[in-house]
């Protein structure tokens, strides 16, 4: 009783004797002079002697099959996994007793590996490939590979150690490459002079080729563009297992994972390596380093997600869900890594990013990005609206959707785009709200990135205001849209046929040029267009120092505008809803009041009715010439008084409209809490999306000298370029891609020629010091006499 008071326990369990297993309540295993027996309710149901495999396998799948005791019950207590006990059922089902046993010798009907093969797997594993290469080359699988490189005997080769110097007074040398405030330089290791044991998995020798060691010739390089250094280390000498990085990111240690590139014959997709000039171009990585700074310790930092993020736009991926169907290896080696992040770690770094609420900043920093390198792209400015269309159950405002002519619950996003119809940002209207209202606020951003230059902003009918234009005129603004509503027709005799060649396009338009008169005496200049069926489209501008034909060219490249929505949504998924999570909404905004809409439709309807009972009343006064009007008033007093009862509702129905407000405060109308659909997440979607577009635009680009039809087909060729396999080497200063041959000769010579031009850039990978080199696997003549 004392013992049981000491430990605390009421009723204490006694101890098993010696040699005794219980399975369940029932079920009891016990051992005793190697012999066996297992015991059910205490009667024997099976005994043998220790050691005989098939009669032990045949009582764990009678305990189980007859029903004493649970699967994973039994396979706790004779110590194996309930995986091997569901295999030893599945065999005792197929073969009975027999089925249990393992014959001797070598299984039959196997094939022996040859020594020549088996001397050809030796050898490739020590080139370093993975067991997938390996499996591909000798058309096996991975698990044949992986149990014949133990029956060999193979071992991975110790890496060789880089002769770096360290510092011998550093206090705790194992941990001072991780805690130094002020690290050394990146292309030095993170365990200079640490324990022995550590300083094999420091970075790999040149002579692996599986990262760039940058020395003092290298980095003294201007030509070389070393980047900054900064405090990006690895432990692992194998770039297919990054487990130490991993455990460093989960210590705190990794902000980011350094890439680390093997050597590779067709990795799939790593055509997409191209686009990365293009993107260091755009400083998009280091305008996500300037807004948000860091993911803190993590894996995948800040760099390796949103370089993820990008390449998965230009691979297609349009989802974050999209990466189920593609092998996370292949991605990783695009990327230097073992395996690319997965659905649920995208998702996680995306809502970590919204979190900061930078987004618009994010934005902003692009943008001023693109206008240092596209500046003369900008005398013109296109900005249009987007709505993107939800299906959820959340009550959000509805607006007019244009490509389906019907109202529908979305969020309206304002795209603006340079002279070549390429984005330049994007902004959320809040409430949907329209062109008139978000163009002001707009162009303030406008103005900040442009300075006090001049822009020409085209738009169309949807911010029709002559109060507008005056706004935008007075803000050193110019306005090119169309005219809305009636206006009088141009005389035949004063259009012009204009042709001419603007921006190396040849274009033609019958053309009339007057100067008109808007409401609150706003003048502007009326361009004209006259078609050949007879139809006016008339165009309204500021700009008079302007050529009539130029006027018309630029009105009609909105169009660009809209074929960029139509392809990104095609292409990119722009209206993919990423989350379905909302935010409360300003409760006082206001919006249209339903009772004036619904008494509006009400009155439309009964002036319908009325007009046509106004018909059928004129037709019958028409029609009986023979009666007095006495007589046909007498004939059609039904239809009198109905009409006359018809109007005086309708004049009723008017005057109980006036009474009420045209808009009221949003939680008059919904039920419940005023929400709105979360932005922070759909907005950063679109800015990596326009990014990405921007940089196929300029691979287009600069494929145009080299590509006669890249106007009908670049852009399909390069999709054909970025999603191609490739050929990785890796030496100690370069990461050489050797993309496949595309589909004709003249294609992969216009490739070729776009690779010199990328190579010529010297563009180094993000995260490293390896300078990419592009070239394309010519076709051979055999495959050029297929070909023709």
């Amino acid at each position: 009783m004392a013992t049981s008071e000491a430990t605390g326990e009421l009723f204490p369990a006694e101890p098993l004797p010696a040699g005794v297993v219980v399975i369940n309540t029932r079920c009891v295993l016990r051992t005793r002079d190697e012999l066996r027996l297992v015991m059910v309710g205490g009667v024997v149901l099976a005994h043998y002697a220790v050691g005989d495999r098939m009669a032990e396998a045949h009582a764990m799948v009678s305990l189980v099959d007859q029903g004493w005791a649970d699967q994973n019950d039994v396979a706790r207590a004779f110590g194996i996994s309930a995986r091997t006990l569901r295999r030893q059922a599945q065999r005792f089902d197929d073969g009975g007793l027999a089925a249990l046993g393992r014959p001797r010798g070598y299984p039959a009907g196997r094939a022996r590996l040859p020594p020549s093969q088996a001397r050809q797997l030796n050898r490739l594993k020590a080139q370093g490939l993975s067991l997938r290469e390996l499996a591909e080359r000798l058309g096996i699988t991975e698990k044949a590979v992986r149990k014949r490189l133990v029956r060999l005997g193979w071992k991975r080769p110790q890496p060789v150690e880089p002769e770096l110097p360290f510092d011998q007074g550093a206090a705790d040398p194992k941990l001072s490459a991780f805690l130094s405030p002020t690290p050394g330089p990146a292309c030095a290791s993170p365990l200079e002079g640490a324990d022995p044991k550590l300083s094999a998995f420091s970075w790999p020798a040149k002579e692996a080729g599986l990262v760039a060691q940058c020395g003092p010739e290298s980095c003294a390089s201007s030509t070389e563009a070393c980047v900054e250094a900064e405090p990006a280390f690895t432990l692992d000498a194998d770039p297919a297992d990054r487990c130490l990085d991993r455990l460093l990111a989960y210590l705190g240690l990794l902000e980011d994972a350094l890439p680390l590139f093997r050597n590779g014959a067709h990795v799939p997709q790593a055509g997409v390596l191209l686009a990365l000039p293009a993107l260091q171009a755009s400083g998009v990585l280091e305008c996500a380093t300037e807004v948000y700074g860091s993911l803190g310790p993590a894996f995948y930092g800040l760099r390796t997600t949103l370089l993820s993020l990008l390449l998965m736009a230009l691979l297609r991926i349009k989802r974050p869900e999209g990466l189920k169907e593609h092998s996370p290896q292949d991605l990783g080696r695009i990327l230097g890594l073992d395996r690319a992040p997965e659905v649920k770690t995208v998702r996680r770094k995306l809502a970590r990013l919204a979190a900061a609420g930078k987004a618009a900043q994010f934005g902003r920093a692009l943008a001023q990005r693109r206008v240092a390198r596209r500046g003369a792209a900008l005398g013109f400015l296109y900005v249009d609206g987007h709505v993107r269309v939800y299906h959820g159950q959340q009550p959000i405002p509805k607006t007019h959707v244009a490509r389906l002519r019907l109202p529908q619950p979305g969020t309206t996003d304002y795209w603006a785009s340079d002279a070549a119809g390429e984005p330049l940002f994007v902004v959320t209207a809040e409430a949907n709200a329209g062109l008139v209202k978000m163009l002001p606020p707009l162009l303030q951003e406008v103005r900040a990135l442009v300075g006090e230059r001049r822009v020409t902003v085209v738009f169309d009918r949807g911010g029709f205001s002559p109060k507008l234009f005056k706004q935008l005129y007075a803000a050193g603004f110019d306005v090119l849209t169309y005219r809305k509503g009636r206006f009088r027709r141009v005389a035949r005799k004063n259009f012009r046929q204009h042709q001419g060649r603007i921006a190396g396009r040849e274009v033609s338009y019958t053309l009339a040029d007057q100067g008109v008169q808007l409401s609150g005496g706003v003048r502007l200049r009326q361009v004209t267009r006259l078609t050949q069926d007879g139809h006016q489209t008339p165009i309204l501008t500021t700009r008079r120092d302007l050529p009539a034909l130029e006027v018309a060219y630029r009105m009609f490249e909105r169009w660009r505008q809209e074929n960029f929505f139509k392809y990104l949504r095609a292409e990119f998924a722009l209206d993919a809803l990423l989350e379905y999570a909302v935010e409360p909404d300003n409760p006082e905004r206001e919006v249209p009041n339903p009772q004036w809409r619904a008494a509006t439709v009400r009155l439309r309807q009964l002036r319908a009715v009325i007009t046509g009972l106004r018909a059928q009343y004129g037709q019958a006064a028409f029609d009986d010439t023979r009666q007095s009007l006495r007589g046909f008033k007498l004939a059609q007093a039904g239809l009198g008084r109905k009409l006359r009862k018809l109007l005086q509702q309708c004049k009723v129905l008017k005057k109980q409209r006036a009474k009420l407000p045209l808009r009221v405060p949003v939680k008059q109308v919904v039920k419940g809490a005023v929400v709105r659909l979360a932005t922070e997440q759909q907005h950063l979607s679109n800015l990596l999306k326009m990014v990405a577009y921007q940089a196929e635009c300029d691979l287009v680009q600069l494929l145009q000298p080299y590509y006669r039809r890249t106007e009908d087909e670049g852009r399909t060729l390069i999709q054909s370029a970025l999603a191609s396999a490739a050929d990785i080497e890796v030496t100690a200063k370069e990461l050489r891609v050797r993309l496949r041959p595309l589909s004709s000769p003249h294609r992969t010579r216009a490739l070729a020629a776009l690779c010199e031009l990328l190579n010529a850039s010297r563009t180094i990978f993000p995260g490293t010091q390896l300078v990419l080199q592009f070239s394309v696997t010519m076709p051979s003549k055999h495959q050029k006499a297929d070909t023709l």
